[in-house]
């Protein structure tokens, strides 16, 4: 094989390992996922950093997509809406009188998840794996 072919085949194998990366997260297994870091911020008050647990968050949850349901320990909510985009996946839906976004970065299973109600919001970050 001509270097420029071994070149161009160590790069097609390359992308391709890298598109079945991002398949992990598509919605098509259940994932187990993380809280890491969690912001709470109130009107007219400066936002506090700190450990999910602080703020009543569970340290770990499934998202369960065939089911429309993310799982925690205490309370299990049902998805209402999702919006798959090239880099993310949106789950929303209502919990406690909050409403809440759960985005899901689709090549590297990162989240962002806000709850809000009229006073404040909580913001957590984490990281997800398939089950």
């Amino acid at each position: 094989m001509k270097p420029m072919q071994c070149l161009m085949l160590l790069i097609f194998l390359l992308m391709a390992s890298a598109a079945t990366g991002e398949e992990i997260f598509d919605g098509s297994k259940t994932l187990l996922c993380a809280s890491i870091e969690a912001i709470d911020c109130a009107s007219g008050e400066a936002c506090a950093s700190g450990r999910p647990e602080a703020i009543g968050a569970p340290q770990f949850l499934r998202i369960d997509f065939a089911n429309k349901e993310i799982i925690g320990p205490k309370q299990t909510t049902r998805v209402l809406h999702t919006l798959e985009t090239e880099d993310q996946t949106l789950l929303q839906g209502t919990e406690l009188n909050m409403g809440w976004v759960f985005a899901l970065d689709r090549a590297t299973g990162k989240f962002t998840a806000t709850l809000t109600d009229q006073s404040g919001a909580f913001v957590i970050f984490g990281a997800c794996t398939p089950l």
